[in-house]
């Protein structure tokens, strides 16, 4: 059976929401029922019963961080509300959305794999992204730019251009960027949470450390 999905024998709908939220460990406005067939009393004997289909209103994971946000933004004391965008990213708005996305997005990144790392046990594999009012979207343009400027840079001096710490969502924005160029090539090098792109010179003059080949 789905484990997104719960068939049960009930009384009521109110009922099966309670035996859902234990079950998940959800909200009850965080789920849906479905009665799927009723048996009627015979003649006031015996109860009413249901049997209903609950299914989480969103993919579990993506519903269950968002309640882990909601819990450490309540922590921090900020003016923040969480809101399900898609199947896996939760968009976090507010009067203090600034303080939460921080510089460069290094408070956002932080808080998005700290939420993570919680959520591996339950849900391995499933990936929640954090966003705030389109700032990656922001920030994958500001990406771009940085690195069609650097590998002009690159190119011109006929130098290698190391590029700031990044993540490897951002790493591979850079990557992806320059990948038709004709002349640069990029490359990880690092450990998380130092890792950077460095971008290499195909048309070099006196530099001869070209790396054999692309990375992320």
């Amino acid at each position: 059976m789905n484990d997104d999905i719960l068939v049960l024998d009930v009384s009521s709908v109110e009922e099966a929401r309670k035996i859902a939220s234990a079950e998940w460990d959800l909200g009850p406005a965080d789920l849906t029922v479905k009665v799927i067939e009723e048996e009627k009393s015979f003649f006031g004997l015996l109860g009413r019963k249901l049997r209903v289909e609950v299914r989480p209103v969103a993919p579990l994971h993506v519903l269950r961080g968002r309640n882990t946000v909601d819990r450490l933004l309540e922590m921090m004391e900020l003016h923040i509300t969480s809101e399900i965008a898609d199947e896996n990213r939760i968009n976090l708005s507010g009067p203090d959305a600034g303080i939460i996305i921080g510089k460069y997005g290094e408070t956002l990144k932080s808080m998005e794999y700290l939420l993570n790392l919680v959520s591996r046990g339950a849900d391995e594999g499933r990936r929640i992204v954090l966003d705030s009012d389109g700032y990656r979207e922001r920030r994958e343009l500001s990406l771009q730019r940085l690195a069609l400027a650097a590998a002009r840079k690159c190119a011109r001096k006929g130098r290698p251009a190391h590029l700031e710490p990044m993540t490897s969502w951002e790493r591979r924005i850079v990557h992806l960027t320059l990948k038709d160029s004709p002349d640069v090539e990029t490359r990880s090098v690092g450990e998380s949470p130092s890792r950077k792109v460095v971008i290499y010179p195909l048309r070099r003059s006196s530099y001869s450390g070209r790396p054999p080949r692309k990375g992320s």
